[in-house]
C-alpha cells in the first residue's frame, strides 16, 4: 500500500507547450516533474499520467476512467492536475463516484511553460491541502481550496469562486 500521496496527471493548461511557427498550444509531455523539482518537493509521490487532453475535450469515458482509477489505487490521498474549463465537472463527477479518499485538483490559468503561470503556486497549494483535508473531493486553485459542488470558474475574473 502506497501511503504517500497519488499524482494524476490529465493534461489542461498546467502542461501546454506554445508552437512557435503557428502560435498553436499542444501536449509533448507533463512538466510536473520539472516543477515539483523547482519547487524543491520532499513529498512521498507516485506520479501517473493518465492522459494528456485539454479538459473541453473530456467525455464521459476519461471522468470515468479518472473515477475507476482514484477507486483503485492504494493511497487515499490524490492529486489530479486538470484543465480549469472543466474541472468543476470532474470534481462533481468524482464526488459521486469516489468515497473515503482526500482528492484534490488543481491547474493553471497560463500555461507553466509560459514562465508567468500560476501552475507553480496552484500545485504547491495542492499538495499541502491534499495532506490536511478531511475525505471529500475538492478544488485547489490560487491559494484557495472549494468543495466539489460548491465552486465555479468564474470566466470574467479569471478565478474560482463559491457558488
Amino acid at each position: 500500500m502506497h501511503t504517500g500521496i497519488k499524482v494524476f496527471v490529465t493534461g489542461g493548461t498546467f502542461d501546454k507547450e506554445y508552437n512557435e511557427l503557428n502560435g498553436s498550444l499542444y501536449f509533448k509531455e507533463t512538466h510536473l516533474f520539472e516543477m515539483l523539482d523547482l519547487g524543491r518537493s520532499r513529498l512521498d509521490l507516485s506520479i501517473e499520467t493518465l492522459m494528456m487532453k485539454d479538459s473541453l475535450d473530456f467525455v464521459d469515458a476519461d471522468r470515468s476512467l479518472i473515477a475507476a482509477t482514484c477507486n483503485t489505487c492504494t493511497s487515499n490521498k490524490i492529486l489530479i492536475t486538470h484543465g480549469t474549463d472543466t474541472m468543476t465537472l470532474t470534481a462533481e463527477y468524482l464526488l459521486e463516484h469516489c468515497k473515503e479518499k482526500t482528492i484534490v485538483l488543481t491547474g493553471a490559468m497560463v500555461p507553466y511553460k509560459f514562465g508567468s503561470s500560476d501552475g507553480l503556486f496552484n500545485l504547491g497549494s495542492a499538495l499541502a491541502f491534499v495532506q490536511v483535508l478531511n475525505p471529500g473531493v475538492y478544488i485547489a486553485m490560487n491559494g484557495k481550496v472549494f468543495e466539489a459542488g460548491q465552486v465555479k470558474k468564474n470566466t470574467d475574473k479569471g478565478e474560482f469562486e463559491s457558488l
